[in-house]
């Protein structure tokens, strides 16, 4: 078996579980979930647009993501177009269509392109930390970008699967979302990290949802620590 990283231990968890009791745990998890909530199709399979999608997407609901998006690259065709639109225009494009921080986002928009075309040659770049300079790409962003537009093997950790992963007992529940990432990395074979991401986040607005979850009618109770009262949420953070 192999070891767990020397910067994850045991310590933080609310409940007893060695390291293979946790991994084989993890890997059954997983097998429900991707059951539970398969997709079809994984992949934008654009990178530039879904790095797009991913800045509009800041604190907003997906089904205004989507429409907006839509309608983004109905306007403005490709990434010449949207590199040579003003900063203040794509801010009004955003802020009538209801969202959120536009004048940040437009700003991001807009510079995130220019660079692309100007650094990158209009090339996406394919490299974690290469995406995280783009403006308004942070980590979450920057393997969201990678996982859904270039097909990689990562694990993008938004609010479901922090939540989610931390009430199924695989990664403590006070520690931050890029270690999080760390646990989940740890735990799950590397050919289903993709699949992590899209099957937490379905079934977190389904069945574990922020308030008021529905344990009574889901598959991994059988697996959760936070079913049993072991982990509690104003443990998580």
């Amino acid at each position: 078996m192999a070891r767990a990283s020397k910067s994850l231990d045991l310590s933080g968890f609310t409940f007893d579980e060695a390291w293979e009791e946790k991994r084989k745990r993890a890997e059954k998890i997983v097998e429900i979930l991707m059951k539970t909530h398969p997709r079809e199709k994984l992949l934008i399979g654009d990178p530039y647009r879904t790095l797009i999608h991913c800045i509009i997407s800041q604190r907003m609901r997906d089904e205004v993501t989507y429409r907006v998006w839509e309608e983004l690259f109905n306007r403005y065709k490709d990434i010449e177009t949207i590199a040579s639109t003003p900063v203040e225009e794509m801010q009004e494009f955003l802020r009538k269509r209801g969202v959120g921080l536009w004048k940040t986002k437009g700003e991001w928009i807009v510079k995130a392109s220019r660079i692309i075309l100007e650094k990158y040659g209009r090339k996406v770049p394919d490299d974690v930390h290469e995406l995280m300079k783009l403006p308004g790409i942070g980590r979450k962003c920057a393997n969201i970008v990678l996982a859904y537009g270039f097909g990689r093997q990562v694990i993008p950790v938004d609010t479901h699967v922090n939540r989610i992963s931390k009430r199924l007992g695989l990664a403590p529940p006070r520690v931050a979302p890029e270690k999080v990432e760390e646990y989940l990395m740890e735990l799950i074979p590397r050919d289903k990290w993709i699949y992590v991401n899209h099957a937490m986040v379905d079934h977190g607005r389904s069945i574990c949802k922020p308030i008021r979850p529905r344990c009574g009618e889901c598959p991994l109770r059988e697996f959760c620590p936070y079913a049993r009262g072991l982990v509690k949420d104003e443990e998580i953070r």
